[in-house]
């Protein structure tokens, strides 16, 4: 029924009673609740202990009570003989765990004793003692036990000094931008004396990542002229440090966003490779870099391909390479010739783990219904779930899942996810649907759980909604020119490959046409803007965190260059017109008369408040219903428990209201 018709006409005084109460009987039926979204723990980075026999995880909260977010680490017995077991009792935020080559210590990092000052822990399995092993007043950003057991490498800023204190007591801190900005630096610590040294090299540079190779040689380092994150990506270069002598050797630039570091041995000698953008583009695919020690030759090991590299990880032998594949992941391994596909996945595989040998990884995977757990097995599988971090939603019903694979208007082949309203079948459609679009670009959707405490499938399924998942042009799983297609022309044909989605699933009969949402965070709220200046097709939006003037947010946003390539100019590209106002929602303003909710974090820094500040004055110039939600403290990603209960509720209700009268 719509809201055509006469009979409910007659009773829309009634409209806020029935929502509630279809609302509160889906939630009964299904049993969800935001609460049990939001109070889950999850696992992070998975880590094989080099024997084999242990794996150590991250158990975090979904969702921070107060200032800190308190974490845990916990260790599973691979063989699946012993229970699991926290490795320390300390409330504290606990990371990055890394193995010591004997497996018979963990370190990790810990700010048990100064809340947000992280050191350098170590656990003895022997006994169970742990260690504090650093006590560096600016804090450790990472580290890595090297091959020589009384060394570990770190990375840290400079620790304050006597004038810093005085400057600070004396307000006399004026920023000169460019001055004195913090430096990750390698350090080296000596386990034997407990002294930490800073070798003199690369000259002031920021150290981004390590990685030590596989016989106990060289390190291999990663810098980049900066740490500001729109201009340190695009300045990076290698380098190689020997931890017995001090030196160093400049190996040359990398490309942009270089990650990933890894070390293998060839015919022709030492390998190191890893991820980057593929250039010359700045929005572009991932690809894996190889660069052959000997020669410098760096080639490009993933071109042509129609997936995208996501993970690289090294070992004894050939590294490992995951790859997201259009809805899935596929597994490889990085031979000379190329990459051989070792097995495949259904959903994600995140944090990719390995033994030193290669012959058994541990990863975080899920299912359609279940969210990702630690899984351990060979990498040509099967994998065998270790973990279960949230039983509490074992018997809650979720809606049906399921793949969609259709073709945009000019013929390219796209894919997406359609999640039902729980309790329903296609055919007893259609239902109120809403589309919600991802980030990135440069992300996707996955065939894997659909329930976040962000606008999620499975939030709206559990109240009757239809939800449409699509993977448009832009995004990873296709290879580099599908990704790369919308540089510069963000909102084009990523737009009609969404509305080519809607079309099929309105004439399936899934969607009423009468009743469409969409919604969206960061690019995916470009999207939304973007959709209601392009047409009155939908009855509500969602704009989370959205980029509404690409030339403001190159000018202003943390990644400043990244955006300017997705919004083919910037402000300082002449007199204009430019070429990001043609595709930035604020020069739609005018056209907009569909009902939206803005959502935005104070203290975003990735895309600032002030672009939902000047969307909500255009509405509010012309006269656009919308409501705009302001979450205090809160970056690009809403952590605060009370903030992520506010925006799973304020969606729906604000969906429920336009879309079901």
């Amino acid at each position: 029924m719509t809201v055509r018709d006469p009979e409910r006409k007659r009773i829309s005084w009634l409209q806020p009673w029935f929502v509630a109460v279809d609302v509160w009987q889906t939630d009964r039926m299904t049993g969800l609740t935001a609460e049990l979204v939001v109070d889950g723990r999850i696992p992070q980075t998975p880590v094989l202990a080099p024997n084999g026999l242990l794996v150590c995880y991250v158990l975090a909260p979904t969702s921070r009570i107060g200032d800190h977010l308190d974490t845990e680490l916990w260790l599973a017995d691979t063989n699946g003989v012993t229970a699991l077991r926290r490795a320390s009792t300390d409330i504290a935020t606990e990371s990055r765990p890394r193995w010591s080559l004997d497996s018979d210590a963990l370190f990790f990092l810990s700010d048990r004793a100064d809340r947000g000052i992280p050191q350098v822990h170590r656990l003895t399995l022997a006994d169970g003692t742990v260690t504090a092993l650093t006590n560096w007043c600016a804090g450790i950003i990472d580290h890595l036990p090297l091959a020589d057991a009384n060394l570990v490498a770190l990375l840290a800023e400079d620790e304050p000094t006597e004038q810093d204190a005085r400057r600070a007591r004396d307000r006399d801190d004026a920023i000169v931008v460019g001055e004195g900005e913090p430096r990750a630096r390698l350090r080296m610590l000596d386990l034997r004396t407990g002294r930490v040294t800073t070798p003199d090299v690369f000259g002031g540079r920021h150290v981004v990542e390590l990685r030590q190779r596989p016989d106990g040689g060289p390190l291999a380092v990663l810098t980049q002229a900066s740490a500001d994150k729109d201009y340190g990506p695009r300045t990076g270069q290698l380098h190689l440090f020997d931890p017995v002598t001090g030196t160093a050797e400049d190996l040359g630039t990398v490309e942009a966003e270089a990650r990933s570091l890894t070390w293998w041995a060839g015919e022709d000698g030492w390998h190191l490779g890893y991820l980057a953008l593929t250039p010359p583009l700045l929005q572009a695919g991932t690809a894996v870099f190889d660069l052959a020690i000997g020669s410098g030759v760096l080639r490009n090991r993933t071109t042509g391909l129609s997936m995208c590299p996501t993970e690289l990880r090294q070992t004894n032998a050939a590294p490992l390479v995951l790859f997201a594949d259009g809805l899935n992941t596929a597994l490889a391994r990085l031979d000379p010739t190329g990459p051989t596909i070792l097995s495949r996945h259904p959903g994600r595989l995140d944090d990719l783990s390995t033994t030193p040998a290669g012959e058994k990884i541990a990863v975080l995977t899920g299912t359609r219904y279940q969210p990702a757990n630690v899984h351990i097995g060979p990498p040509t599988g099967p994998l065998r779930k270790l973990t279960d971090t949230r039983p509490e939603l074992d018997g809650i019903t979720l809606g049906t899942q399921q793949p969609l694979a259709y073709r945009a208007a000019d013929g390219v082949a796209l894919d997406g996810l359609l999640v039902l309203p729980v309790g329903k079948t296609a055919s007893e459609g259609p239902f109120p649907m809403v589309t919600i679009v991802h980030g990135g670009p440069y992300d996707r959707y996955a065939d894997r759980c659909q329930l976040f405490w962000f606008p999620s499938a499975q939030w709206l399924a559990a109240a009757g909604y239809a939800v449409f998942l699509p993977n448009p042009r832009g995004g990873q799983g296709h290879g580099h020119q599908f990704a790369t297609s919308v540089a510069g022309r963000v909102g084009r044909e990523e737009w009609t490959d969404i509305l080519s989605g809607i079309d099929l699933l309105i004439a399936e009969g899934v969607a009423d046409s009468d009743r469409l949402g969409i919604a969206g965070s960061s690019h995916g709220g470009f999207m939304a803007a973007w959709a209601v200046g392009q047409t009155d097709r939908f009855r509500a939006a969602l704009v989370n965190a959205g980029v509404i003037d690409w030339g403001m947010l190159a000018a202003t946003g943390e990644n400043g260059q990244f955006e300017a390539a997705l919004g083919g100019s910037t402000g300082w590209s002449g007199i204009g017109p430019h070429p990001h106002d043609a595709v930035s929602p604020i020069s739609f303003a005018s056209h907009i008369h569909t009902p939206v909710l803005i959502l935005h974090g104070a203290e975003d820094t990735n895309v600032p408040l002030g672009q939902a500040v000047y969307f909500h004055r255009a509405l509010r110039h012309f006269g656009v219903e919308h409501e705009f939600v302001i979450y205090p403290r809160e970056g690009h990603s809403i952590r605060e428990r009370n903030h992520q209960l506010d925006v799973m509720r304020r969606t729906r209700t604000w969906f429920d209201r336009w879309l079901r009268p």
